[in-house]
């Protein structure tokens, strides 16, 4: 029984180790795409500005001043 006990603790350690891994790397992802999101509003917003600044109309869907970045939880 013992041996059977050892066993699967080190199956679970193996799998924790995994899984830390893993969310580690998701979290990395998402820091990334919140830097992309990030710039690309900031494009959006100069552009649109630019746009508005030539008397140009904005083009529809476009919001001329972007919400600031705000920050989903991410649930794995």
């Amino acid at each position: 029984m013992r041996v059977e006990i050892e066993k699967r603790v080190s199956e679970l350690e193996t799998e924790y180790r995994e899984g830390q891994r893993m969310l580690a790397d998701l979290e990395a992802r998402q820091a990334d795409l919140q830097q992309t999101v990030l710039r690309i509003s900031g494009a959006l917003q100069v552009l649109n500005e630019l746009l508005a600044a030539d008397g140009a109309p904005v083009p529809l869907g476009a919001d001329p001043a972007p919400p600031a970045e705000t920050t989903q939880e991410v649930h794995v």
